[in-house]
Parts: C-alpha cells; sequence; structure tokens
C-alpha cells in the first residue's frame, strides 16, 4: 500500500514527481486498511538529511502490500545542525517526546558522522541509548543502519567496532548464510550491497553477543539479528542507497581534497564505476591537479557521463528484506494485540521465530 503524506514534508513530493504512490492522509482515512507508524530517527548531517528521508521513505513505500504506512522522522536535538536544515527540522519533524506519547509500529534509525573513534564521547551518545532502550520496549522491531548498528552494538552487547584502516567503500558481493530466517525469504542467495565505512564489527563479535548472522560478504558481515531473531535488525551496509549516492560521495571527497581537508587523492569506490567512467574520472583528477598546481578554479566533474554509465545492483533485494521485515512487524503487531486473549504467545518471541 502507499506512503501516506501525513505532514507537509518536501520528501512526499518529491518521491510522487519520480512516480511513488503517495496519498493524502484525508485519502487515507476513507479506506479501510490498517495502518502502520515507522518511525525515522535521522541523524545524517545536514547535506545527506532530505535524501535519507527519500531512500528509506522509497523502501517502505514499495514494500509490502498490506497496510498504509505513516512515516514519522524525528532527529537529536544534540546532532549539530545549519540554519537551513535546522529550520526544516522544525517545520516537518516531529519531537521523541511527541513519538513516545503516539508510538510506533516500528523504527529505522540512519547511521550518522562522528568526530572521534569513541562513539559514547559524541554528543548524540546518550540521548540515542535513550531512544534505543524506549524502542526495544515499545516497538516490535528496530532497524538500525550503519553507525547506528556499531553504536548499539556498543551499548547492548559491549562490542566496540574496530577501525578497518582503509575505508570500506564500493559495491560488493553478499551471499545468504542463513537462509531459513523470515528476513530473507525469497531473496536471492547472493546479492549486491553498498557500504561506505571505516569500521567493522566482525562476525565473531556478532555470535560472541549471542546474535544471529543472516548475510555476509568478504567486506564482512551485513545482516544480522538480535537474540530473539527481529527484535532489532543490524544493517552494516547501505541497501537504502541511491544509484548516484557512493557518486555523491565521491565528488564531496574530492572537493575535500581541493581544499585541503585531505592530502590524498580519494580512491574511487570497488566495483562501482564501469572501465570507462574510471578512464574519465582519472583524467579528471588529471584536470584536478593541474589546476590546484596552477592555481586556477577546480573544474567540474562530468557528472552527466559519469551517471549514464551507473547500474544499481542492490536496490531489488533491499526493497525484498524490508518487504519481509514490514511483513513481520505486521504479523508481530497483530499478535501483541491478541496478547491479552491468547495464553500460547510468547511476548518475547510473538512470531514464534525460536521454535
Amino acid at each position: 500500500m502507499p506512503l501516506v503524506a501525513n505532514s507537509n514534508l518536501p520528501a512526499f513530493h518529491r518521491l510522487a514527481s519520480e512516480g511513488e504512490t503517495i496519498i493524502s492522509k484525508e485519502t487515507a482515512l476513507h479506506q479501510d486498511i490498517r495502518e502502520l507508524h515507522i518511525g525515522l530517527l535521522n541523524m545524517m548531517p545536514d547535506s545527506a538529511l532530505a535524501a535519507t528521508e527519500r531512500q528509506f521513505f522509497r523502501l517502505v513505500g514499495e514494500s509490502n502490500q498490506i497496510a498504509q504506512f505513516y512515516m514519522h522522522p524525528f532527529t537529536l536535538k544534540e546532532i549539530p545542525r545549519g540554519e537551513k536544515a535546522q529550520a526544516h527540522i522544525d517545520a516537518h519533524y516531529e519531537s521523541f517526546e511527541q513519538i513516545k506519547e503516539n508510538s510506533l509500529d516500528a523504527l529505522i534509525i540512519t547511521g550518522a558522522n562522528v568526530s572521534q573513534p569513541d562513539l559514547s564521547l559524541e554528543p548524540f551518545w546518550q540521548p540515542l541509548n535513550e531512544v534505543i532502550d524506549w524502542a526495544y520496549d515499545n516497538v516490535a522491531s528496530t532497524l538500525c543502519s550503519c553507525l547506528a548498528t556499531h553504536a548499539v552494538m556498543q551499548f547492548r552487547y559491549q562490542q566496540r567496532r574496530r577501525p578497518l584502516g582503509d575505508k570500506c567503500w564500493g559495491v560488493f558481493s553478499h551471499r545468504v548464510v542463513e537462509r531459513n530466517h523470515p528476513l530473507v525469504m525469497g531473496v536471492n542467495t547472493r546479492f549486491d550491497v553498498p557500504h561506505s565505512r571505516f569500521n567493522d564489527i566482525s562476525r565473531e563479535q556478532f555470535e560472541s553477543a549471542g546474535l544471529k548472522v543472516l548475510v555476509e560478504s568478504e567486506v564482512g558481515v551485513h545482516l544480522a539479528v538480535s537474540e530473539d531473531l527481529f527484535r532489532i535488525v543490524f544493517f552494516q551496509g547501505h541497501p537504502e542507497y541511491d544509484i548516484i549516492s557512493l557518486l555523491k560521495e565521491y565528488k564531496r571527497e574530492v572537493k575535500r581534497f581541493a581544499a585541503g581537508d585531505r592530502t590524498d587523492y580519494p580512491p574511487m569506490p570497488e566495483n562501482y564505476f564501469t572501465p570507462q567512467t574510471a578512464a574519465i574520472l582519472n583524467e579528471h583528477q588529471l584536470h584536478v591537479q593541474k589546476a590546484l598546481a596552477s592555481s586556477l578554479p577546480m573544474p567540474e566533474l562530468p557528472e552527466t557521463l559519469i551517471t549514464e554509465q551507473l547500474d544499481n545492483t542492490w536496490h531489488d533485494t533491499a526493497e525484498a528484506i524490508i518487504n519481509n521485515w514490514i511483513g513481520r512487524v505486521y504479523l508481530t503487531t497483530n499478535n501483541q494485540r491478541k496478547l491479552q486473549f491468547m495464553d500460547n504467545i510468547d511476548p518475547a518471541d510473538p512470531l514464534g521465530l525460536k521454535k
């Protein structure tokens, strides 16, 4: 079923213009279809705030055809914001207090930019943990993306992420290693996922914490679940990424090099650009370095030539996994509503996944 435009958030208008099915709140109220309320704790920096909304909204909206989806974005006031981003948040986001008062069926927590290796020293650490604690007791399932996965692993399971040395950056082939879990039912046993991270939680760390690894690759674990097999879902990759997301990151790093914020020219994301595109980018690097040496303006990245050569090899599988997640949220919340009438459902395992 469609996303419900339950606010004036610009993401709804943008998604509708891209062909996504969006209906008004008034239309939704006249349809006899169950509502699911999904929270989005958006901790991404200002430059990626709106894009992250669209990416996760799109995945939810394209998923299970069993409910109308109400999206509830919120953030943490401890994350520094610029004036424009803060105005966007003030106009369109809910507060955590409103989220708690109105309740959710499920929650998605995005990644975030950090300034130091120890996550517990970040200004968002304590408020994020408050959200995680509340969600564990009050929503059917919480889906953690990248940095959020690392934070939950440190906070709840005392497993600290470990630096990789070089950045894990690109699109990598993954394999389903636990094929009977409902989240990967009907999913290709091998599929691609983008990654963009400097740190890692290993398979051994997940398993020593009593968690179940479902999908992994040469660059490590992508998908794992909590000990009850559903209450927390962990992503280390970025299946929500748009086709141009890694290109935008690469462009940003080139600009950082030109500005002197990094000393080395950024490497290209692995398995993402075609050989023809790589040749174009190598030539662009020469132009950039020549311009810097001559104190000339930096040449523009030829994005039009590059985007024509990009392929998205991960979205269909990401959509299938989110579809399975939403379906299980629906079943879980239905079962929880029946608990007062039924004695044979275990609240800690409402879907009977451990049996």
